[in-house]
């Protein structure tokens, strides 16, 4: 008698609903529409397209407007239907998009920066909007009288850039590595505090306010989540990607944080568990388990006489130990190691399966990620790639 086979369940991953081509040049930013079915584009072509989705199931564009040089960012407020969109040569050129999405008409022209335009932020409780550019300049405009309210030198290009409303404070993240936490007035502001947590430059931030927490995405592949509420100076970090973390977007109501890389990865991470900070490397002139000299530690080495072996660390306790001592490998997913790490002999003991559980879900966009975002209102994310398609993902099976 032939055995019954039974179906394996299928994991839970993204839906892919549209395509969305035709795009001579990468798509800088685009936007889903909430409660349309549309999302808006700019791109390294000098096109601004508004794109509707027809009953053919296809998108195709409503708005169809070229500028004359490229468009390199957007910020776009639903509320007013205002868009900001941020040009090479350092300006900022503000639409209104009438309630069918059919028109654009220009607003106004800011001549915010020097040079490129890296991230615009149009804020509607202050009517600020908040830019960065290439030329090292943090700058923010009065968006109803268009005057520039101020300006604040950075350390280096920003390509990063968030806002909380309550407290008035800009999160900027760098092309150093550095987040800084600047506090706006009307006409001036002032330095609250720098993170610096990163080795590789910062190429997203997310700002998830009801949890007072700051996450930051970076070409070293990590995120870091800050958390800025609890005041304790609190650091998690994230490995689960594989390359340049391109785009964070953090799920409220379900407390998941989704970033991808741009390798074409997409990470779901569960928030919503206890996680634990990294400990800090401990320095040591012989392994802190064996106690065998390191390669530097001459004196030792001549009175032991032993060869100097070379320093490792191990993720879970921090110390520093030598190779023979740390020859075990193991993820520790509340630690944010989803991936297996160096652990000293004694740790890897200490580590149950429990402990290893995966706290993310991984899943592959299949074009690598230059920009991402997500509309909680329908559940839908949206991906721009290098190959110059932008894919409309449903996200209901992960974010839950």
């Amino acid at each position: 008698m032939a055995a019954e086979i039974q179906p394996q369940p299928q994991a839970r991953k993204p839906c892919l609903l549209s395509k969305i081509e035709a795009f001579q040049d990468v798509v800088s930013t685009a936007v889903i529409i909430p409660k349309e079915d549309g999302v808006i584009s700019v791109s390294e072509d000098r096109t601004i397209r508004v794109w509707l989705k027809r009953d053919s199931g296809q998108y195709w564009p409503s708005v169809y407007h070229t500028m004359a040089s490229q468009c390199t960012c957007m910020s776009f407020n639903p509320e007013t239907r205002r868009l900001s969109v941020g040009m090479d040569t350092g300006s900022i050129c503000e639409f209104t998009l009438s309630e069918d999405y059919n028109k654009m008409t220009p607003a106004n022209t800011y001549q915010a920066h020097q040079g490129r335009v890296t991230v615009v932020l149009f804020v509607l409780e202050m009517e600020w909007l908040l830019s960065t550019g290439q030329d090292k300049n943090f700058t923010w405009h009065c968006s109803e009288s268009g005057q520039q309210l101020g300006t604040y030198r950075t350390a280096a290009w920003v390509s990063g850039l968030q806002f909380d409303v309550e407290t008035r404070h800009a999160f900027v993240g760098d092309q150093s590595g550095q987040v800084t936490i600047l506090k706006l007035e009307q006409d001036n502001c002032s330095l609250v505090t720098t993170f610096k947590g990163h080795t590789g430059n910062v190429t997203a931030l997310c700002w998830d306010p009801s949890q007072r927490v700051l996450f930051s995405g970076s070409s070293d592949h990590s995120i870091i989540m800050w958390d800025i509420g609890g005041r304790k100076g609190t650091a998690i970090e994230l490995q689960g990607h594989n390359e340049k973390v391109q785009g964070l977007c953090y799920a409220s109501h379900t407390r998941q944080l989704i970033s991808c890389s741009s390798d074409g990865g997409i990470v779901i991470w569960n928030m919503d568990v206890t996680r634990q900070e990294t400990p800090e490397w401990l320095d040591s002139d012989s392994c802190q388990k064996c106690e065998q000299p390191f390669f530097w530690n001459f004196k030792q080495m001549w009175d032991s006489k032993k060869i100097g072996l070379r320093q490792h660390h191990c993720r879970k306790c921090g110390q520093a130990v030598c190779g023979k001592c740390s020859s075990k490998r193991s993820t520790i997913p509340l630690m944010g190691f989803e991936f297996e790490v160096r652990v000293c002999d004694s740790c890897h003991e200490s580590i149950t399966d429990e402990d290893r559980a995966p706290t993310a879900t991984f899943h592959d966009s299949k074009h690598s990620v230059v920009y991402m975002h997500y509309e909680p209102t329908t559940g839908n994310l949206l991906t721009s790639g290098t190959d110059k398609v932008i894919k409309l993902w449903d996200m209901t099976p992960v974010v839950s």
